[in-house]
This record gives structure tokens, sequence and C-alpha cells, in this order.
């Protein structure tokens, strides 16, 4: 009697083990009839690597959905970017933002600490800092606030500085416009650097440059060959006071309308 009481809790165990397994790799199908049409927004230019890797995502998850996930991209701010661009996320639009971490510092401020000036020599601190248990930590308070993070490791090279004045020096930096993105930690950095800070759309800096407005611009050296900088700024100094990178953001209330399915291609 103990030999078969044994033998059939042993079997119960097996039972439980195969459909808890079971349970967790079947999922819901889909409806067949969901569609999402998602407007994708960032100020990087069509030649620049970013826009390039967004698109390409944008691109697979219509596929891999068979179209149910239509993410529609819009590149050099041709929607709302920077903080207008985040508060569309906040307030639950059917809205993806790609914009730097320092974005999410209106919201959780530690996000600004993240990304702030001089942090990294290379782009693998930054990628094992985004990581670690604290940003993670970060991550759910920014959910809390309505900001379901998909992304924060769209790296895009060091900042610098692009002149036509040439650059060794913080002293150097004395008295020239320097136009940032609207960022606090932007102005803040660049003006602590010994600039005069002129925040402004990109869209209006290239001729705001040319016709001597700003006196430069800062960015990285992929947004140099390809946005139109170097045509106005003929010199480069390797500053590197910030890395680029950015964060894809959508609004918690979307992401939950999602399908799960559709979720893990998604992300």
């Amino acid at each position: 009697m103990k030999k078969r009481s044994a033998w059939l809790f042993g079997l119960a165990i097996l039972v439980s083990f195969v459909m808890t397994g079971f349970s967790s790799v079947v999922r819901a199908a889909a409806p067949k009839d969901f569609k999402l049409v998602l407007k994708c927004s960032h100020v990087f230019a069509p030649g620049e690597q970013l826009t390039k890797s967004i698109d390409k995502a944008a691109q697979n998850i219509k596929a891999r959905t068979n179209g149910a996930i239509d993410i529609q991209t819009y590149p050099q701010g041709q929607l709302a970017v920077y903080k207008d661009g985040l508060e569309q996320v906040v307030r639950g639009a059917d809205f993806i933002s790609v914009e730097d971490p320092s974005y999410l510092g209106d919201y959780v401020p530690d996000f600004n600490a993240l990304v702030g000036p001089m942090m990294y020599t290379n782009f693998d601190e930054y990628r094992y800092l985004i990581q670690t248990d604290l940003v993670k930590g970060m991550i759910k308070k920014a959910e809390e606030k309505g900001i379901k993070i998909l992304a924060l490791d769209y790296i895009f090279g060091f900042r610098s500085l692009m002149t036509n004045k040439v650059i060794k020096t913080p002293a150097d930096l004395k008295g020239m416009k320097i136009r940032t993105p609207g960022s606090q930690l932007f102005i803040d950095t660049l003006t602590a650097m010994g600039a005069t800070v002129t925040p402004m759309a990109f869209s209006e800096t290239i001729s705001a440059v040319q016709q001597g407005v700003v006196d430069g611009l800062e960015g990285t050296m992929d947004a140099y060959a390809t946005n139109g900088s170097a045509e106005v700024a003929k010199n480069m100094a390797f500053t590197n006071h910030f890395l680029g990178t950015c964060g894809v953001y959508i609004s918690t209330k979307v992401w939950d309308k999602i399908p799960a399915e559709y979720q893990a291609i998604i992300q």
C-alpha cells in the first residue's frame, strides 16, 4: 500500500510539472481583428543609423504580426519630439517617442544621472549599467508614471562640439553661442562648459549656424556626416561630453491593450 501511495504521489507531481510547463508556453492567440497603428517620432535624419535601425524594427514588427502592429516612423521632427513627444506618451496617445533618456528626468529625476555628462568612456559601460537592479528600479518608476520603456540602448556615439572656430580648451568656448536640444541637462552641461547655450529645434539649426545666429552645435560624428552639420561647421572638438543614446517609450495604457503575443514581438 505504501509503495502504491508513493507511486501515485510521484505521478501527481510529474503531471503537475508537465501541466505547469505546458501552461507557461501556451498563450492565448491574439484576436484576428486586432489592429493598432502607432506613430513613431524622432529628430534624426534619414541617413543616420538610428533612423535606419528604428525603420528596420518597425518593418520587422509589422511583418511578424502580419500587419496587426503598424509602426509609422516620422524622422527629423515631423511630429512632436523631445519633451512634447514624451508628453504624448504620458497622455496615452498611440505614439512611440524615441528620445534621450534625460527627458525621462522630468518624471523620474534619476534618469538625468544615468546619462549625465562625462559619465562614460565606452559603450559597454553604459550597456552594463542599464542592466543593473538600480536602473531596473528606475524603469519601474517610469511605468508608474505611465511610461513603458521598450529600450534604452539605441546608442549612436559620443556627442562633441561642431564649430567653425577651433576649440581646444574650455576658455575657447567663452561667449560662443552653441545650439542644444531643449533638455535641461544639455543646457546646464554646455553652460558649465563655458558656452552661451541657445536651445532650438534642429530644423532651424543648420540655417542658424549658416547665418551666424549661433556659432555652432553639438552632436555625434554620424550626425555631422549626414544631417548637414559638416556643411556649416568645419571643425569638431572631440569633447565626448555626452554618450549619445536614445530610449524607446510607449504609454503603459497603450501597451496594456496590446495582446501578449504581439508584446513579445515588439519587445
